[in-house]
């Protein structure tokens, strides 16, 4: 018993340490976010006053209504595309057989390994080509079929009841209502996780972002706050009511949606 104790307390404690310290950086971002920039130097880790200051500053810098329109037109229209051109590749690689149908999975899963940094002149070379460098779309084609929400929802199809596509067929329903009427409500959790991990990758990136939008009105909250550090005397308050604006929109749709997420991580077809 007292070992079972023991090892009991123990976990807790090592529980413990571990949420302290995956908390403490968000803990330390709120509270710097109500101090000025000298007592955010000086590690002060306390609340303090200073918010709407740093607030009101941050407006007068950037167009903040501006630059989370763009962030937020960005992140829904990708993960809209990404989802749906994902899911049907998805669907069809486990529905539909064919001898070349593993060959060319193979082939698709193969690009994970590829770094992003060999494919950016690429990239670059092409949208300029395309006349779409400086524009949003620059930044949401690429990422409209991603192979690990196509790997995802491959796997995920693997535990839809087949049932439904042959009673369906039976029917006489089309291929594409059965996708978009069964498959995709039947598959809600699937989509939901996958919703949370694709705009979260969205509303956070960066390095592509970076590269093809140029004009300040085109740029995204990320480009913001990498412009804020990056200043001569950077204004730490400033740059932490910025973070703190920047985090809220993905951990609100977090926990809006944690109970999906959770049962299409774990495969729950309902």
């Amino acid at each position: 018993m007292n070992k079972y104790k023991f090892s009991k307390y123990g976990m807790y404690f090592f529980l413990s340490v571990a949420a302290f310290v995956s908390l403490f950086p968000f803990y330390w971002m709120v509270v710097s976010a109500t101090n000025l920039s000298a007592d955010v130097t000086i590690g002060k880790w306390t609340f303090g006053s200073a918010f709407f200051e740093n607030f009101a500053k941050l407006n007068e810098q950037v167009d903040l209504a501006r630059i989370f329109y763009n962030t937020a037109k960005i992140a829904i229209i990708s993960s809209i595309c990404t989802l749906l051109i994902s899911s049907m590749a998805g669907y069809g690689f486990e529905i539909y057989k064919s001898k070349r149908r593993d060959t060319v999975y193979n082939g698709l899963l193969l690009t994970m390994m590829i770094p992003f940094a060999a494919l950016m002149i690429p990239l670059f070379t092409m949208m300029a080509k395309a006349g779409l460098l400086d524009t949003h779309a620059s930044v949401i084609l690429p990422t409209v079929a991603t192979a690990f929400i196509v790997f995802y929802f491959r796997q995920s199809t693997k535990a839809f009841p087949r049932e439904l596509v042959d009673a369906a067929r039976v029917d006489g329903v089309s291929e594409w209502r059965i996708f978009f009427f069964i498959y995709m409500p039947v598959m809600k959790s699937t989509y939901a996780a996958a919703f949370i991990i694709v705009f979260m990758t969205a509303w956070n990136n960066f390095l592509w972002p970076l590269i093809a939008l140029q004009s300040p009105e085109q740029k995204t909250i990320n480009l913001v706050l990498s412009s804020l550090s990056s200043s001569y005397f950077p204004d730490y308050g400033v740059i932490m009511v910025a973070t703190v604006m920047a985090t809220v929109p993905t951990l609100a749709v977090f926990f809006a949606m944690q109970k999906q997420f959770v049962a299409g991580l774990t495969g729950s077809v309902k």
